[in-house]
This record gives C-alpha cells, structure tokens and sequence, in this order.
C-alpha cells in the first residue's frame, strides 16, 4: 500500500490546481478567439445561405454600377455588392470613404438582416487600382469560374 505525505500533498494539490487554471484559461481563450474572428463571405455564399444571421462578417465584391442610393436629408447609403455571379444589397449609415464609387472593390463589416440585406457597420474601400483584398479577388474568381462552367455545360448540350 503506497501512503502519501503530507508535504506530497501539498504539491499534489498545488499541481493539480495549476493544471486546472491553465485550462479553464485556455479554455476562455479560445471562446474568446471564436466569438472575435470576422468570417469573410462573398455574394455567392450569402445567397446560398452560408452567412450566420447572428455574427458580425465580412462580405466583400463590387460595388454594383447604378447601384448607390444615398438620402438626401441623412448619410444613410444603400448599394449593391456583386461577385458577378450574384448581387446582394447592403445597407450603411455613415461616411463613406473618399475612394467609395461604383465599379470598385470593398469590404463591408456588419450584420446580415431579414430579406438578405447586409447591414454594414464599416466599409472599407480598395486603395489604388492594383490593390484587391485577397477574399474579394477569390471570391470574384470562383464566381467568374463558376459563371463559366456553367455557361460552357449549356452552351454544349
């Protein structure tokens, strides 16, 4: 029978509760992390319903050519987004940044809302005309790809 002193105890206790902090730590760490974390989506996978309706996200494409609509009594903006393959519109009050126009690449942080209309709390817009964010420039290939594939399968049948 193996006895345990009182000193062996002790260090015992205090492991155990060393262990026991660092993952309750861990553990809210990544809670944390989880809850941060900005998921950026395009046009195409918000319409295919891809895009939490209860998390702040990113959406990112085009500014739609015709598409902007700003109140003449208030900032409030509506604009279209598009990847080329689908169009969502998008909602924001505030002031827009000086390189905000139609035809251009940005990036909106907010809400998706009932009716799939995204609710940006922030827009971001590209900074010079080689610049494309990384998410926007795939999310436009894979939709020009996609348009193609499609295009290509009913041209052939």
């Amino acid at each position: 029978m193996i006895t345990i002193n009182q000193k062996h105890k002790k260090r015992l206790a205090i492991v155990l509760l060393m262990v026991v902090g660092i993952g309750i730590t861990v553990t809210l760490a990544v809670i944390a992390f989880n809850e941060n974390m900005l998921y950026f989506f395009s046009p195409t996978q918000v319409m295919a319903g891809e895009a939490p309706m209860d998390r702040v996200i990113r959406v990112g494409g085009m500014v739609t050519k015709g598409s902007v609509e700003r109140a003449s009594d208030s900032l409030h903006v509506k604009f279209s987004v598009t990847d080329y393959a689908h169009t969502i519109p998008v909602e924001y009050i505030g002031i827009l940044p000086d390189l905000f126009r139609e035809g251009q690449g940005i990036v909106a942080i907010g809400q998706m809302q009932e009716g799939n209309t995204f609710l940006a709390d922030e827009v971001l817009a590209k900074h010079d005309e080689n610049y494309m964010p990384p998410e926007v420039a795939d999310a436009l290939k894979k939709a020009e790809e996609t348009s193609t594939t499609s295009t290509t399968s009913t041209t052939n049948e």
